[in-house]
C-alpha cells in the first residue's frame, strides 16, 4: 500500500481516529501485548517499538509501565511529529528516530513490538526485517507482532477482505471509504498466509512462535528471541 497517507498533513493529524475503527480489539491488543512483554520484561525494560508513527502503542504502554523505556522507529517525520505530540507527558522515557530498523540503535532491547507495520514489506524484506530486530534483543527477549495475514487462495482472500470491510462500515467508516480500503489491501499489500507469517518468524532466529491474536484479516503472534 502507498506510504502516501502517512505524509499527509491531514491524514496524518486524523490518524489516531483511525484504528479503533479499522482494527478489531485494537485497545484489547495494546492490553494483550503488554500481558505478553510483562512475562519477561524487567520493570525497568528497554523496549523497541518498530513502526512506532502515530505513537497509539507508545503511549498505551507507557502509561501502563513507568519504568520501561522506549525506542520508537518509523520512516514518516509527520508521523514521528503526532508521535511526539501523543507521548508528551512520557518524552523522558521515550527517543524517537526516522527511517526503518537500520535507523534503530543496536540494543540490547529487553523486548520489541511491530504492529500495523510488516504487511507493507515483502517476504524477503519482512524476514530481513525481523532478523534485523532479532540481532538487537537480548536473549530471551519477546517479540509481539500483528499485521494483516490472510488465508491463501484468490476466493478466500476476497471473503476476508470482504468481512473486514463489513467490519469497518459496522464501526462508522463511510462504506465506499471501506469498500476501497478493501480493495487497495488486496490490489497493494504483499500479503503473506498466516502461517507464512509464523515461519519468517521462525526463520528470522525467534523461538517458540504463537499465534495470540486473530480478527478478520488480522493476526498477532508473539515470540523469543
Amino acid at each position: 500500500m502507498s506510504s502516501a497517507p502517512f505524509s499527509d498533513p491531514e491524514a496524518v493529524a486524523r490518524y489516531a481516529e483511525g484504528p479503533p475503527r479499522q482494527v478489531p480489539g485494537f485497545d484489547d491488543l495494546h492490553t494483550m501485548a503488554l500481558v505478553l512483554l510483562s512475562e519477561r520484561m524487567p520493570d525497568d525494560g528497554r523496549l523497541l517499538v518498530l513502526g512506532a508513527g502515530g505513537g497509539l502503542e507508545l503511549k498505551a504502554f507507557a502509561e501502563a509501565r513507568a519504568g520501561w523505556r522506549f525506542d520508537g522507529v518509523d520512516p514518516s517525520p509527520q508521523m514521528l511529529g503526532l508521535a511526539a505530540a501523543t507521548t508528551e507527558p512520557w518524552r523522558q522515557r521515550i527517543r524517537l528516530h526516522e527511517g526503518t530498523i537500520d535507523t534503530a540503535p543496536d540494543g540490547p532491547f529487553d523486548g520489541a513490538t511491530c504492529f500495523l507495520t510488516l504487511h507493507f514489506l515483502d517476504a524477503d524484506e519482512r524476514r530481513r526485517t525481523l532478523a534485523a530486530m532479532r540481532e538487537r534483543m537480548a536473549p530471551g527477549a519477546p517479540l509481539v507482532v500483528a499485521h494483516h495475514s490472510i488465508a491463501e487462495g484468490d476466493a478466500a482472500r476476497r471473503t476476508w477482505l470482504s468481512r473486514y470491510a463489513g467490519f469497518m462500515i459496522a464501526k462508522g467508516i463511510a462504506a465506499e471509504n471501506a469498500r476501497n480500503a478493501e480493495a487497495a489491501i488486496q490490489a497493494r499489500l504483499p500479503l503473506l498466509a498466516p502461517e507464512e507469517d509464523a515461519a519468517l518468524i521462525a526463520d528470522a532466529g525467534f523461538r517458540d512462535v504463537s499465534l495470540f491474536y486473530a480478527a478478520f484479516t488480522f493476526r498477532g503472534w508473539v515470540a523469543t528471541a
